[in-house]
């Protein structure tokens, strides 16, 4: 299947609209009520109105038609903006609770005996929920920004919209702090079950575990001395990391961690100290991958050209943005040394091992994330990019979305009900707890179409573009089918081999997936990959009709108004463009060139046969 963000991301819209607003209403049962999915849902929305211009909501006169009409049943024009405020407010209002933001994640937990979550656990704040949270501030704030002005003249809108404004920076805020103190350096002593399974990742076959540990820690070293000079907010203690023969991991558990530090927050607005600042934490101190993906993402948000340009954060939200910042720096850097060392890559050795001793595919797609958004940042080739590519097919075959789903098959985890990742620590306050997620595919999705970006070869970059479409083909066939769900996920029963079921909305999922289309969409923004031989080739036609274009100029009549003049125009005008796209699209430069040499030919023949007339 061609992948058409525009259309796919409209028919989200259009079913989204269907499933959650319902008689001029936003119905709660549109979407669950904890905070994580709350969150996904609304950025189904506002990520693709506020990161791509052609899908806009902020300024009505401008709207385009197809916009309108996906988002029909909120209303005309200028009434969808103002159905976006009205349901950014709910939202801000149902995830709040004595004045402090909330982010729970209740719907998500599974107690692993069987029974109910707790109370207390049901309250636990996740990082699900503060990546999301992130994103979802940011989005709103960028769109209020730009619908504010178009309503300046309605003051009770204004101060309305002021208001929804000053929720969303509390928000931003206290999720940035809790991100801050889900933040954890794990060290692992020699001779330790964590120690020996961190150098069974990376140890060659033909090296000694001594061997191993010292060249991880030479990879490392940039790492552990920017650990031990720049990172102090939010650690319960110094970090004991002088030894080289120590190992260690670093990123995000998936809440705020037990004996986490407590963090003051310095801003004059906030009339007293949010709770997330000195709240204790309980979870395991031990970074999980899922996590770590999560809050990379929503760090990059914060530092977005969008982000700076429209002066989203204020003094003290920067500060902690910088903070989170050199964290993501570092946790990349971290985890693509670990993953690229050594050759072959441990990370083509599938599938990871973490720390813990566990195994899965869904481990190495998450790692392979980090170092797509290292290689980002850095200065990459596509010596780099291939084996990531290979990965990735891999990745695809073992998880069932190249290959049949067998009977029985383990591999189908990749489906509903998910990989299950477990929540230590969080059976301080009841049952050991665990949740589970289905982001594979999508997640599949949007790695294949940002590794293929980054390839400066063709072959690699169409290889991830086939590799692109065949998952999403297969999310295709995991849209719901009836119902006012209909066009959202996740529906299993659409794939072969898979029993057909009970489909299930979830949010979280289709956010996912809408989160890849928008990465698609920029893909498609940025000018094609340019060919030095077919730039070469261009050159050459260019300049053999340019040549004979002046040759044919001086046997041209100035005041000449005939066909053949208008086609000399044409012919110059074609040159002209072939010019100006070279550079960037050197395949099209050479159609024009091309174009514009038959042109010429055809009028030198039609001039040698009126010669010859003449004769």
């Amino acid at each position: 299947m061609r992948i058409q963000p525009r259309r796919m991301l409209l028919d989200v819209w259009r079913a989204l609209a269907k499933s959650a607003y319902r008689d001029g209403v936003w119905h709660p049962e549109g979407h669950s009520s904890d905070s994580v999915s709350g969150a996904s849902l609304l950025l189904c929305l506002l990520r693709p109105a506020t990161e791509l211009p052609a899908l806009a909501l902020d300024t009505p006169d401008v709207m385009a038609d197809d916009v309108a009409q996906a988002l029909g049943r909120l209303g005309e024009p200028r009434t969808i903006p103002f159905r976006l405020v009205e349901v950014i407010e709910e939202f801000l209002e149902r995830h709040v609770q004595d004045g402090e933001p909330v982010f729970d994640g209740w719907t998500l937990l599974v107690a692993a005996d069987g029974t109910t979550p707790t109370p207390e656990q049901c309250e636990l704040g996740l990082v699900d929920s503060y990546a999301r949270s992130v994103g979802l501030c940011l989005s709103a704030l960028g769109f209020l920004s730009a619908y504010r002005p178009q309503v300046a003249r309605r003051p009770a809108l204004v101060h309305r919209i002021e208001r929804v404004q000053d929720s969303l920076r509390a928000r931003l805020t206290a999720a940035l702090v809790g991100l801050l103190r889900s933040f954890v350096v794990h060290i692992a002593d020699p001779g330790s079950a964590a120690h020996e399974a961190m150098i069974a990742t990376v140890r060659r076959p033909d090296e000694s575990s001594t061997v191993a540990v010292a060249r991880l820690a030479d990879r490392l070293h940039r790492v552990r001395t920017r650990l031990l000079e720049d990172v102090r907010v939010g650690l319960s203690e110094s970090l004991d990391l002088d030894d080289s023969g120590r190992l260690f991991e670093i990123g995000w558990t998936w809440g705020i961690s037990s004996g986490a530090a407590p963090i003051e927050v310095d801003n004059p607005q906030i009339g007293r100290q949010p709770v997330i600042g000195s709240v204790p934490g309980v979870a395991e101190p031990r970074p999980q991958l899922y996590a770590t993906l999560l809050v990379l993402d929503c760090v990059e948000d914060l530092h977005s050209t969008r982000t700076r340009a429209l002066g989203l954060l204020d003094d003290e939200q920067r500060q902690l943005a910088e903070a989170l910042r050199i964290r993501q720096d570092l946790t990349l850097r971290y985890w693509s040394a670990v993953a690229r060392s050594g050759t072959p890559w441990p990370l083509e050795d599938l599938p990871w091992r973490t720390s813990d001793g566990d195994e899965s595919d869904f481990a190495t797609l998450l790692v392979t994330g980090a170092v797509i958004r290292d290689l980002e940042l850095r200065r990459t080739t596509d010596e780099d990019v291939e084996p990531v590519a290979g990965v990735l097919e891999a990745l695809a075959g073992r998880g069932r979305i190249t290959r049949r789903v067998t009977r029985d098959d383990q591999a189908a985890a990749v489906l509903p009900p998910g990989v299950r990742l477990p929540l230590p620590g969080a059976e301080e306050l009841g049952p050991p707890l665990h949740r589970h997620t289905v982001d594979f595919a999508p997640l599949l999705l949007r790695w294949c179409l940002v590794a293929g970006h980054l390839s400066t070869g063709r072959p690699t970059r169409d290889r991830l573009a086939r590799l692109a479409e065949t998952v999403m083909d297969h999310l295709s066939r995991r849209r719901i089918g009836e119902g006012d769900p209909a066009g959202l996920w996740d529906d299993p029963g659409g794939v072969p081999g898979v029993a057909a079921g009970s489909a299930a909305l979830s949010w979280a999922t289709t956010e996912r997936v809408v989160e890849a289309l928008v990465v698609a969409a920029r893909a498609y923004a940025d000018r094609p990959l340019s060919s030095a031989v077919l730039g070469a080739h261009a050159e050459e036609a260019l300049h053999e009709a340019e040549h004979l274009l002046n040759r044919m100029l001086l046997r041209a009549d100035s005041d000449d108004t005939s066909a053949r003049s208008h086609a000399i125009t044409a012919v110059e005008r074609r040159l002209g463009r072939a010019r100006e796209v070279l550079a960037e699209r050197p395949a099209t430069a050479s159609a024009l060139a091309h174009e514009a040499l038959l042109s010429l030919d055809e009028l030198a023949v039609a001039e040698q046969d009126a010669s010859r007339g003449v004769r």
